[in-house]
């Protein structure tokens, strides 16, 4: 019998096995999405880029990586099976050099950020209100 022609997974397994995802790079992954109208089933692509947080259990069949993206202001995580059938491509963008294996503090930094352009625009606010006050005539 020959072994080599049996289809495990849809999936190009080795393709997805020489992918080296890592921490702290850019990736772009393109879902495929289905949409069904009344009589029909289409299949899309809809991309999803954004930066690896963390990347476990390697290459192994259970491995997963987390995508971190900021849409309309607010950050959006999720987390994608390695070897899924419902991710058509995954595209490394860009690499950066991280010092970590996973890059759970960018919440937190992202709020941190956040808060300081709160505070720094109502300070910025307040001191214009303040200058612009007309002075109170007093009249005896």
């Amino acid at each position: 019998m020959q072994a080599n022609n049996i289809k495990v997974s849809p999936v190009n397994m080795e393709e997805r096995k020489k992918l080296d995802i890592k921490p702290g790079d850019t990736v772009r992954v393109a879902l495929k999405i289905k949409e069904k109208d009344k009589d029909k089933i289409k299949i899309r692509l809809q991309d999803y880029e954004g930066l690896v947080i963390a990347v476990k259990h390697g290459k192994e069949a259970g491995g997963t990586f987390t995508v971190r993206k900021v849409a309309s202001g607010v950050g959006v995580e999720r987390i994608f099976p390695l070897y899924s059938p419902v991710i058509d491509t995954i595209e490394i963008k860009k690499r950066a050099r991280v010092r970590r294996a996973k890059l759970y503090f960018i919440h937190d930094k992202a709020a941190r950020e956040i808060s300081r352009k709160m505070r720094r625009a109502t300070m910025v606010a307040t001191a214009d209100t303040t200058e612009e006050a007309p002075a109170a005539e007093v009249k005896e």
